[in-house]
C-alpha cells in the first residue's frame, strides 16, 4: 500500500552509519511480555549501548523474551542519573545510539531518561521512541471515567501535608486525574482525595495492570480508603474524576460567608464549599479574606 494513510514497514533507529548518535526511549511492557513489540526486540538485540533502570531486570526480560544483545548495559537509575548522563553523552558524541530501558513502561515518564533526553536534544542528537504499553493510558481507559480530557500528576508528595495541599490545589480540576502510587501509601492517598475533593468523588484503583492478578476496584475515594486500608499489593494506578463544571448560579464565596456567620472558622468554611462545588480552595480563601 503507497500514499499518504500507508503504513511505514518501520524505522532505522539503530547506527545507520552516519555517525550521528541517537537516543531511543524504548517501552518495555507493564506485565505481560507479550505485549513486547517485534520493533522492541529487534531494538534490544542489535543496540550497542543500553542503559536500563536496573540492570538485573532488564537481563531477565531480554532472557524471558529471547533476546540476545551484545550491547554494554549500564545502569541507569534516580540514584545515579545525573552523574551518568555525561557519559551517556559521550556516547552518543562518538556516533553510538543509547538504548534507554526502564523496569516497565516508558522512559522519562516518572522514571529515568528526562535528564538525557534534554541533554541529547540540547547537544543536538536525535531522540526517538520505541512505543510500547503505558500504565496511565492502560488505567485511563479501564478506569469507566472520562478519557475526553485527562491529566497526568504522577507520584505525589510523601508527607501527607504535602500531599493534601497538592490534593486541595486540585479539587477543581475538571479534567480526570490519573495518579501513581505505592501500595503501603495507597490508603493515605485515598483518605487525604477524599478529604480534599469529597467522599463520592468517583475513582477506580487499578492494581498489577496486564498482570495475571490484574485487579480494578471503582467507587466512591471514601469507599476505596476503606477497602485499601485492608491492604493491597503491587504496582498501582489511581484514577480520579475531574471536578465538572462549576455551577455558576452558585456563589461559592457567599456561602462560606454563611457558614461563618453560623460561626464556623474561615478555614473549615472554604475547605468544605471548595469541596463540594470543586472550586479552588486557595482563591476561595483568598477570596473570602479580601472581602472581610
Amino acid at each position: 500500500m503507497t500514499g499518504r494513510g500507508a503504513i511505514e514497514e518501520g524505522r532505522q533507529l539503530l547506527p545507520d552509519g552516519s555517525g550521528r548518535g541517537r537516543v531511543v526511549l524504548a517501552g518495555t511492557p507493564i506485565g505481560s511480555r507479550a505485549d513486547a513489540s517485534a520493533n522492541l526486540r529487534a531494538t534490544l538485540a542489535g543496540a550497542e549501548v543500553i542503559a536500563a533502570e536496573d540492570t538485573r531486570l532488564l537481563r531477565t526480560l531480554l532472557l524471558r523474551l529471547g533476546v540476545e544483545t551484545h550491547a554494554r548495559i549500564v545502569s541507569y537509575f534516580n540514584g545515579n542519573e545525573l552523574q551518568r548522563t555525561p557519559e551517556l553523552l559521550a556516547e552518543l558524541a562518538a556516533g553510538r545510539s543509547v538504548v534507554v530501558a526502564t523496569d516497565a513502561g516508558m522512559p522519562s515518564v516518572s522514571d529515568p531518561g528526562y535528564r538525557l533526553v534534554c541533554a541529547a536534544i540540547e547537544a543536538g542528537h536525535e531522540v526517538t521512541c520505541v512505543p510500547g504499553p503505558s500504565a496511565v493510558l492502560v488505567a485511563l481507559a479501564v478506569s469507566g471515567l472520562p478519557t475526553d480530557r485527562f491529566c497526568f500528576e504522577g507520584f505525589l508528595p510523601r508527607k501527607a501535608g504535602e500531599r493534601q495541599r497538592r490534593l486541595a490545589d486540585l479539587a477543581g480540576e475538571q479534567r480526570t486525574m490519573v495518579f501513581f502510587e505505592a501500595p503501603h501509601r495507597l490508603a493515605d492517598f485515598l483518605a487525604d482525595a477524599a478529604g480534599e475533593l469529597g467522599d463520592d468523588r468517583r475513582a477506580a484503583v487499578c492494581r498489577e495492570l496486564t498482570k495475571p492478578h490484574e485487579e480494578v476496584v471503582r467507587g466512591g475515594l471514601r469507599e476505596l480508603a476503606e477497602w485499601a486500608a485492608e491492604g493491597a499489593r503491587g504496582e498501582i494506578c489511581v484514577v480520579i474524576d475531574g471536578a465538572g463544571e462549576p455551577d455558576e448560579d452558585v456563589d461559592a464565596l457567599a456561602l462560606v460567608q454563611a457558614r461563618i456567620a453560623a460561626g464556623e472558622k474561615l478555614s473549615s468554611a472554604v475547605a468544605e464549599v471548595a469541596k463540594v462545588l470543586g472550586v479552588n480552595k486557595k482563591e476561595l480563601y483568598q477570596q473570602a479574606l479580601d472581602a472581610r
